[in-house]
Formats: structure tokens, C-alpha cells, sequence
């Protein structure tokens, strides 16, 4: 693939990352409006009972008057940082390579976290160096209904499931509720280690 569009989000999905990997060059969306239900601030883990959600909080704009996704804030009230860490170990902390990746990615539980989107873009470039995926993103000045590159904004959807059937790979809890499709990067990454990046380019995203 040429250029691609795509929205920043918490810890992308295997199929978004897919179309990353397979990208020559990477924009993401930065002028839309936010919406709710979306992997915008939300991800799945495998966890001991099937997928479990990991949802950033958010503070909503007064008056419920429509926000910018460049503009929204996390809300920190409460700690959803350490609990997301938890979970997270927990649920891989016996896959094959969860402690070759751990120093890198715990900081961002730890780290206070203020706007949304600059959060995931840190995301992005941490993940795309442990993975291997070598790209310069950027942003978008304008929004296009219509854009003249690869419209993959839809993969945010968290309603929707993906068209994309994806490869069977071994996931650590498989055998306590099957095989689970759609989940994180971080479930390919952490059972998967050094070959995500070929697993990520030998999927077929569909549009």
C-alpha cells in the first residue's frame, strides 16, 4: 500500500497495525470530531475469561457541545493507569515475551497522562520501534470526507468487527477459552515477540 489514513489510538488493533505495517507512508487523522465507542481511547487483552476492555476515561466538554479529538482530556480522578497495568500483567505476564517488552511500555502507566491523542501518538512510536515498523507519520491539517489516499479511519470502530479474518497465531490463554481474533497488538507482541512485524505484513486488511 501508498499512503494510508488511520486514527491515533490506545494500543492499536492487530488489523490497524497490519495496515501500518504494510504502508509506505502513515497519516493520521487530527481534526475529527471525537466519538464515543471507539478505539480511540479503548483496546482488548486476552484475559482469563476471554477479551477483557481497557477503557481510558475521558473528561467530556460542557454541555455535551461536540469536542475535537486533539482537544480531549483524560480524566484522572481515579487510577485507570495502574489498573490497566495490572490487567495487562496478569493476562500475559506468563506469555513468552512479555518481559522482553515490559521496561518499554510501562512507563506509559506510570507517566501522568493529559490529552488523548498525544498519548496515543507516544503509543504509536514506541510500539513501532519494538515492532520494527519503520515509519514518520504525519498529521492532518484538514478533514476530508473524502481523502485521495487509503481511507482506514474505519478501523477505529469499536461496534463494528473487522472484515479482515486474521491468521491463527498461539495466544498464552488459548487453551482456557479458545482462539480470541481482534484483539490488541500487544497480544501479538507479547506471544509473538520478534515475528510480529512478518505476521503483520502477511495479513490481508480489507477496506
Amino acid at each position: 500500500m501508498e499512503s494510508i489514513l488511520l486514527h491515533p489510538t490506545y494500543f492499536p488493533s492487530i488489523e490497524q497495525m497490519a495496515a501500518i505495517a504494510q504502508a509506505k507512508n502513515v497519516v493520521f487523522e487530527a481534526q475529527d470530531n471525537y466519538q464515543k465507542q471507539t478505539y480511540r481511547n479503548r483496546c482488548y487483552i486476552a484475559h482469563t475469561n476471554g477479551t477483557l476492555l481497557l477503557n481510558i476515561p475521558i473528561k467530556h466538554s460542557k454541555g455535551g457541545n461536540r469536542q475535537k479529538t486533539k482537544e480531549v482530556v483524560v480524566e484522572n480522578a481515579f487510577p485507570w493507569q495502574k489498573e490497566h497495568w495490572r490487567s495487562i500483567q496478569n493476562a500475559y505476564r506468563t506469555s513468552p515475551f512479555f518481559e522482553f517488552y515490559e521496561d518499554e511500555l510501562h512507563p506509559f502507566f506510570t507517566q501522568k497522562v493529559e490529552k488523548l491523542m498525544d498519548f496515543n501518538l507516544s503509543i504509536f512510536t514506541v510500539l513501532t520501534e519494538l515492532i520494527g515498523i519503520e515509519s514518520q507519520p504525519t498529521l492532518t491539517e484538514s478533514y476530508e470526507k473524502e481523502p485521495n489516499i487509503g481511507d482506514f479511519r474505519f478501523l477505529v470502530d469499536a461496534k463494528t468487527t473487522p472484515k479482515t479474518t486474521l491468521d491463527r497465531y498461539t495466544q498464552v490463554l488459548e487453551a482456557q477459552h479458545g482462539w480470541l481474533p481482534h484483539l490488541s497488538v500487544l497480544d501479538l507482541l507479547f506471544n509473538e515477540g520478534p515475528n510480529t512485524l512478518n505476521y503483520l505484513e502477511s495479513q490481508n486488511i480489507e477496506q
